[in-house]
């Protein structure tokens, strides 16, 4: 790739084709509408259950975690529907990876809320 140099013009660039990731992330993927509702109720739930700042990074980190998998499962996904509409076992293995990434994430997030939420639903 060629390297023409640093400008504020790309660099801004750059914020808007990300953030134009991130309206077809949650527009045109439906399991990230899922994970939307999941962490809007997370945080809903951290608010009533008041927890602590160290909670809310971890939180907060498990929420980027599983958004930031769900949108490279997306962007593989994408390539490899481009790249061929017939069945590819490199194709469907690299499918099959990223989308164990987000399960893998989602695992994680779930046991961060487990470690976070259940103390409090038992005090």
């Amino acid at each position: 790739m060629k390297n023409n140099g640093f400008t504020f013009r790309r660099r801004i660039a750059g914020f808007k084709y990300a953030f134009q990731g991130i309206k077809r992330l949650f527009t045109q993927e439906a399991n990230s509408w899922i994970h939307a509702f999941v962490a809007v109720c997370v945080i809903v739930a951290g608010f009533l259950f008041r927890i602590a700042v160290w909670e809310w990074v971890a939180v907060v980190a498990a929420i980027g975690f599983v958004l930031a998998a769900e949108a490279f499962n997306s962007a593989i996904e994408s390539l490899g529907d481009a790249i061929t509409e017939k069945p590819n076992n490199h194709i469907k293995h690299a499918k099959d990876l990223a989308a164990a990434a987000v399960l893998i994430a989602a695992i994680t997030a779930a046991v961060i809320g487990c470690i976070i939420f259940l103390p409090k639903l038992f005090m």
